[in-house]
């Protein structure tokens, strides 16, 4: 009979694999999955609250909000002037502190991380669209695009590189520069610049308040296609139905507080929503 033996890198190798097996089980995509879904949460927040000022002059902008963003979802953040909603948005995508409360982004805890590592972790795993489009001006469109992978110090990954800009529908304007682009094409190029990182979320602040109806519409089927075609996780910050209507999912606020959480509406609806939150409690 003969008998085999087991040598010592043979059972080192097999631990190894046994221990990364049940950190995938146990940590990552099972840890932060949506129940019945598949989809794990990309941005998680407890108890957020955010004060400014004190004492008789205080402002609660956030008054203890909870809120998970699952992955490859549009969703749409709307409510009144003063609700809460750009601070909310600021708190999540780590650009202010809250006053308390924790936000986790892809797994790593971001309100206690110091500020180098926080701009680390924006670089990596967020995008940014904003409202004014904060493109450089000596740039030419290409260079503005790939900013985030200099900044970096990463090269691009040119199959993807090719696909953004296809996307967005830039290939002839990538030598322009932004003052010789429309304020769409401006848009366009900042939407490729959120993406070309391939962020675990992309967050977009009114991302069609300086556009005309046509080209916000366009800039908006942009954002719904980086979710439908490429699976990324958009959270949009926005006081435009018409805007909130591509969402997936639209949470309202009031006072600081989420006052609904609905799956896709109608435009009509969003706006009906909008008008009773505006009438005082």
């Amino acid at each position: 009979m003969r008998t085999t033996t087991v040598s010592e890198r043979e059972r080192h190798e097999q631990a190894s694999e046994t221990l990364a097996r049940l950190e995938r089980e146990f940590t990552g995509e099972s840890l932060f999955a949506q129940p019945g879904t598949g989809r794990r949460e990309v941005v998680v927040a407890r108890d957020l609250t955010r004060v400014y000022g004190k004492g008789d002059a205080a402002v609660h902008a956030l008054a203890g909000v909870d809120i998970d963003i699952t992955e490859g979802r549009l969703t749409a953040i709307m409510g009144p002037s003063g609700s809460g909603k750009s601070t909310l948005m600021h708190i999540l995508a780590g650009l202010d502190q809250p006053t308390g409360g924790r936000v986790s982004i892809d797994g790593v805890e971001i309100t206690r991380l110091k500020e180098k590592k926080l701009t680390q972790l924006r670089r990596d795993k967020i995008g940014f669209i904003f409202q004014s489009f904060n493109l450089l001006a000596t740039l030419t469109a290409d260079e503005n695009i790939v900013l985030p992978l200099s900044l970096a110090r990463r090269r691009a990954d040119e199959a993807w590189r090719r696909t953004v800009i296809e996307a967005v529908g830039l290939q002839d304007r990538l030598t322009h520069r932004p003052a010789e682009l429309s304020g769409g094409q401006q848009q366009r190029v900042a939407v490729a610049r959120a993406l070309i990182t391939r962020p675990a979320v992309l967050f977009a602040d009114e991302p069609t308040g300086n556009l005309d109806s046509r080209t916000g519409g366009e800039v908006l089927d942009l954002l719904r296609r980086s979710v439908d075609e490429f699976g990324q996780t958009v959270i949009m910050v926005t006081h435009d139905a018409n805007a909130a209507s591509i969402a997936d999912r639209v949470v309202f606020l009031k006072d600081g507080r989420i006052e609904l959480d609905e799956d896709r509406m109608t435009r009509d609806a969003i706006y009906d929503t909008i008008k009773n939150l505006e009438v005082p409690r």
